[in-house]
């Protein structure tokens, strides 16, 4: 069985597994297409994402892709720990630039799912972590899109001091005053 969290971002939710343990340890669910049905998932994750992490404080993100390739997102950490977190970027959503923070851990086991439209990053808690990816869109170059996680619009709060950062994380702009939002209602030819 899997528990689906509500949060305060419409449409994104934070998954728990039932985690059953014997002599011979565990196995469990991560994913069931009939049950992400009861939180309105239809669309097929296309490709799987992993992302391996040396040193405690490195920071990745925020990232997201530009309509018409938005994507929705499941996100578990399977080694060590890191704090994620989610920005609205929906246009016309009533928590537009409001975030959420989700610790994620090999311990806690809990994934992340998130909506077209919103931006996403992490750091690490700990040394030596790792994190898959499920997309319902490819990697589409031309449609990536970033905030500067200092961005005061959405004034994050990161838990850990950032050790490792890459150039292209440490460039990425702020959003403009004239930045109204992701329009979602752009779609594919």
């Amino acid at each position: 069985m899997i528990k689906f969290i509500k949060t305060k971002l419409e449409g994104a939710w934070i998954i728990e597994p039932e985690v059953p343990y014997d002599e011979r340890g565990s196995f469990y669910r991560t994913f069931c297409k009939e049950e992400f049905k009861k939180i309105g998932h239809e669309k097929e994750f296309v490709q799987f994402n992993q992302s391996i992490n040396f040193k405690k404080g490195t920071l990745r993100g925020l990232h997201f892709q530009y309509p018409p390739y938005s994507e929705i997102k499941l996100v578990r950490c399977i080694k060590g720990a890191v704090q994620d977190f989610i920005v609205d970027l929906r246009m016309n959503s009533p928590t537009l630039f409001q975030y959420i923070s989700v610790h994620l851990s090999e311990e806690n086991k809990k994934s992340l799912y998130i909506p077209e439209g919103f931006a996403h990053g992490f750091i690490t808690l700990t040394d030596n972590v790792e994190l898959i990816y499920f997309h319902t869109e490819y990697y589409t170059p031309s449609a990536y899109g970033g905030v500067h996680y200092a961005d005061p619009k959405i004034n994050l709060v990161l838990e850990e001091k950032i050790s490792v950062i890459s150039e292209k994380d440490k460039n990425l702009p702020f959003m403009t005053d004239d930045f109204k939002g992701l329009d979602l209602s752009i779609k594919k030819n």
